[in-house]
């Protein structure tokens, strides 16, 4: 096999392509160039669950009992 032919002949189908992505681009395009945050319908949002007042009376519950049984260590004071 001629590896410098095949090279010649990639080379030529990635320009036939490259020229082909440029026409497509140039039809989808309207002339404007889009510059900062995409519009809210193409972010994907996150929503965050929210806690009733009954769960986080709970957690506390919980908390404070795991306190108390000495479970829980104190965080590490961070160091100025």
């Amino acid at each position: 096999m001629d590896t410098n032919r095949i090279l010649t002949e990639l080379r030529a189908e990635r320009d036939r392509i490259g020229r082909a992505i440029a026409a497509i681009e140039a039809v989808n395009s309207n002339g404007r160039r889009r510059v900062g945050r995409p519009p809210k319908v193409a972010r994907k949002v996150r929503r965050r669950g929210r806690m009733s007042p009954a769960a986080r009376r709970k957690l506390s519950r919980l908390l404070k009992q795991r306190w108390a049984q000495g479970k829980m260590k104190p965080r590490p004071k961070k160091a100025a």
